[in-house]
Order: C-alpha cells, then sequence, then structure tokens
C-alpha cells in the first residue's frame, strides 16, 4: 500500500503536466484510500467485543433493543437485537409465539454463536455486512419494556412498522395463497412467505412424479425474482417503465417524474426502510433525475459516486452484498446499453399501458450487465428471462397498485377490501401461471464452479463491446 501511495504521489506531483498521468495518480490514491478503510471495517469486525463472547460454551445474559422489524417466518421469528453499551448486534431465533416489537427491550439469556456457512453462501459475511456477528438459538426472553424508542426517528420509524402490519394482515386475509405471498414480497419484501411450498402443491407435484419447487426458486429459473425484492434492479426497471406509461397517458415530463419519484419512496417506506431498499431508492432516484434532465449519459458519474459513498460508509458492501453488486451493475446497464437497445428495437410499438419496447430495453440492458455476477455467485443462467420478463413487467405496477388500493381500503372495511382484491388475485394468477409455465428444467443451464477469473474476464469483454457499441452510435449521430 505504501509503494503504491507513493506512486501515486510521483505521478501527481511530478509529472503534473501530463493529464493522464495525473488521472491514474488520483486513482491510485483512491485505490488506497479504499483499501484502508475496507480494513479498518475487517478489523471492527475482528476486534468486536460481542463476537469474542461467540462459542464460549456458557450461557450469558444480554439486555437490550430489538433493532430491526422481526423477520417472521412460519414456525420460527428472527430479532435482530442491538445489546446495551457494546458494539455489535445478535440476530436471535425464537419461537412463533409470543410476539415481540420493534423497539421492545428485552432480557436475553442464552449462548452466544459464530454464524457458520451454509454450503456455498457465505452466511457470516451476509450478517456481518449489516453488523451482526453472532447469533443465539432458541434463548429464554424476558420483555422488560414494551415500545422504548429513542428519538423521533425511531419512533416515526415504528409508526411505519405498525401501519405496515396493518397492511399486511389485510392482504393476507382478502388473498389465499400463494397470490398473498407474492403480493406480499412485492409490496411488502416479505420473502419468508415464499419458502416452501402448500400442502396442496406438493400433492400436485407428487402426482406428476417431480419435486415440488419452492416459489423463491421458480422465480429464480424464470429470471424474475427481481419482482418480489426490493433492490435496484426492480427499482430502476419499475420506475423506467412508470415513467414511460405516465408520459404515455399524457403528463408532462416533469409530473411523470414526480409521480414516479413519489411512487418509489412510497413503496421504499412502506417495506420498512430496509437498507437494500434505501440503496435501490438512491439509485432509482439518480436514474430518474437524470432522465428528467435529458443528460442520461452523464448519470453513470452521478451512481459511481453514490455507490463511492455508501462504501465509504459500509465498505462491506463490495464484496458481500451481491444485492449492492446487482443494483448498481443494472443502472449502469440500463444507461449504457439502455440507448442502444432502444434504436435497435425502435421496430417495436410503444403501447401506452404495455410499454413492450421499454420494458424490453431495460430488461435486456440490466440482464446483460448483471448476468456474470448471478452466474458466479448462484451458478444458474436463467434462458427465458427476456420472455417472462416481458410477459410479467406489465403488470407489476397494476398488482402494486392495485394491491395497496385494496390493502389499505381492506384495513379500513373488511368486506369492500375483499371485492376490490379481486383484480389483483387475477393478475397475481396470470403471473403465477406464467411462472409455473415456464419453471421448467429446460429453462436454465446450471454452471458449477464459475472461477473469478472468467467474471473479470466477463466484464472485459462486456466493457469493451459497450464501449465499442457506443462510439459506433455517436459516429452514426453525427453522420445523421
Amino acid at each position: 500500500m505504501l509503494g503504491i501511495l507513493i506512486l501515486g504521489l510521483i505521478l501527481i506531483s511530478v509529472l503534473w503536466r501530463y493529464k493522464k498521468f495525473v488521472i491514474i495518480g488520483f486513482c491510485l490514491l483512491f485505490l488506497v484510500a479504499g483499501i484502508w478503510r475496507y480494513q479498518i471495517a475487517e478489523l471492527g469486525v475482528v476486534n468486536n467485543e460481542l463476537r469474542k463472547l461467540n462459542d464460549l460454551g456458557k450461557e450469558i445474559t444480554l439486555i437490550g433493543l430489538v433493532a430491526a422489524e422481526p423477520d417472521i417466518r412460519e414456525k420460527s421469528v428472527k430479532l435482530t437485537v442491538k445489546p446495551e453499551n457494546i458494539n455489535g448486534k445478535v440476530l436471535v431465533t425464537i419461537n412463533r409465539y409470543p410476539e415481540y416489537q420493534y423497539g421492545d427491550k428485552l432480557k436475553i439469556n442464552g449462548k452466544l454463536e459464530t454464524p457458520q456457512e451454509l454450503g456455498d453462501f457465505d452466511y457470516p459475511g451476509y450478517l456481518a455486512k449489516d453488523g451482526i456477528y453472532s447469533v443465539m438459538n432458541f434463548p429464554k426472553i424476558e420483555l422488560l419494556e414494551s415500545g422504548n424508542y429513542r428519538g423521533l426517528s425511531s419512533a416515526i420509524f415504528a409508526k411505519i412498522l405498525a401501519f405496515k402490519q396493518k397492511l399486511r394482515e389485510s392482504i393476507y386475509q382478502n388473498l389465499s395463497p400463494p397470490q398473498s405471498s407474492i403480493l406480499g414480497a412485492i409490496i411488502l419484501g416479505d420473502k419468508s412467505r415464499m419458502s416452501g411450498c402448500s400442502q396442496k402443491e406438493i400433492e400436485a407435484a407428487q402426482e406428476k412424479g417431480e419435486n415440488c419447487l419452492k416459489l423463491k426458486e421458480k422465480l429464480n429459473i424464470t429470471g424474475v425474482r427481481h419482482i418480489a425484492a426490493v433492490s435496484g434492479m426492480h427499482v430502476v426497471i419499475l420506475s423506467g417503465v412508470l415513467m414511460s406509461l405516465l408520459i404515455g397517458l399524457g403528463l408532462w415530463r416533469g409530473q411523470a417524474f414526480y409521480f414516479t419519484i413519489i411512487f418509489i419512496w412510497l413503496f421504499i417506506i412502506i417495506t420498512g426502510l430496509q437498507p437494500s431498499g434505501i440503496r435501490a431508492g438512491i439509485m432509482g432516484g439518480l436514474f430518474l433525475l437524470a432522465q428528467y434532465l435529458g443528460r442520461l449519459n452523464s448519470a453513470s458519474r452521478a451512481i459511481v459516486f453514490a455507490a463511492a459513498g455508501m462504501l465509504v460508509v459500509n465498505p462491506l458492501l463490495l464484496r458481500l452484498d451481491v444485492g449492492f453488486q446487482l443494483s448498481f451493475l443494472a443502472v449502469m446497464g440500463i444507461i449504457y446499453l439502455g440507448p442502444i437497445f432502444r434504436d435497435w428495437l425502435k421496430f417495436i410499438p410503444e403501447e401506452k399501458f404495455i410499454n413492450l419496447r421499454s420494458i424490453l430495453v431495460m430488461t435486456l440492458s440490466a440482464q446483460i450487465f448483471t448476468l456474470p455476477i448471478l452466474v458466479y455467485n448462484f451458478g444458474r443462467m436463467s434462458l427465458v428471462a427476456p420472455i417472462t420478463n416481458i410477459l410479467i413487467l406489465p403488470s407489476i405496477y397494476w398488482i402494486m397498485i392495485l394491491g395497496f388500493i385494496f390493502g389499505l381500503i381492506g384495513i379500513l372495511w373488511s368486506p369492500l377490501g375483499w371485492i376490490l382484491s379481486w383484480p389483483a388475485y387475477l393478475l397475481l394468477t396470470y403471473l403465477i401461471k406464467i411462472v409455473d409455465f415456464f419453471s421448467q428444467p429446460w429453462a436454465f443451464k446450471t454452471l458449477e464452479n464459475v472461477h473469478w477469473i472468467w467474471l473479470a474476464i466477463s466484464y472485459l469483454i462486456l466493457g469493451l463491446i459497450t464501449w465499442r457499441l457506443d462510439e459506433s452510435q455517436k459516429l452514426k449521430f453525427l453522420n445523421y
């Protein structure tokens, strides 16, 4: 690091007349700064006081607050607990009942353990990026104080979660699975509800002599998992298509921009202001702003600075958060490949209510840029993703709007909410049928043991091709 730092300073100070060398010098300085920041974060994990209490083989007592929305599973609940007077968080797995809420002060007695890797999945790293270094399974819990909010922001967040819970109850009362599971994931970010197969689905699969695929696996196979995740890819595609729809309906670009921004941030607030949702909102907001200002080509700089700012705060995101990688790459893909695909696909009609060209452009652009990361991390490549996205994405914003309307009205008057849930039910059934039809063995290709060198070469080739296509587009525009 010292050698790289000295080289960077030499390039800037000695060769200051040569612009390219100065840029290289600053890049080297920022590289050193990034390595230094990452090492500080890693040292913070290694030297964490709470982590040192892991695997001691004896029970300890912690007093702390529930620091996030409880993650409710079918038979258990996972609580993120922030202990008092000690850095770090604990992921506590407890029985389904009694229930605890955000802000509750708990006394917990149990054994702290180090999170274990789940197959090829780096589960300890996945938790560490969120400041969780320890887990505790089914400890003894005593509720000391309910709703112990510290500050105005915590009280507001608690109100948001309370509203979210009422909306969740309205949705699950008026819709049956799997429709309710998908709507809950799309609107509320309730991914755990899609974790298993219903008894009816298991019996149907057994009759065919097949294994029942979980809904998550079906969405992965068909390449539409992003619709059920609060991700940058989902937010950017949704906001871009919604912007095109509103303009097609006759709104001015400025009006469409403000409506879309409000809609996206309302969606992120309803999902509980998850960190992934906030990052997605920042990425999507910058993309929309660039569209609004007509400076899409310059948006890449803003996206890079936004990503750099997020990594200054939490550098572990770069390596340990696949969602962050996918959000960043999806937006960059739409920025760089979007205009190229839009020119190539100008023969496709752009109807007001379907937006087929916009959906195809954004989907192809985002998925081409995220494909190497997806293959490297999950070892699976969907062969039907463009088709399924074209068939499903036009219905997503209608599902979100109708789902929110009937969920909200269902809070006030349940019978009317049930009646208004029918249109959302029909659209969700259509979505499920598409996913079921395309989630077949022929719809994906499995690639095992993908080396990181393949990942680097893939993005090098992709970057070169994108640059050449962009240059040819500029030349074509100048000649025209």
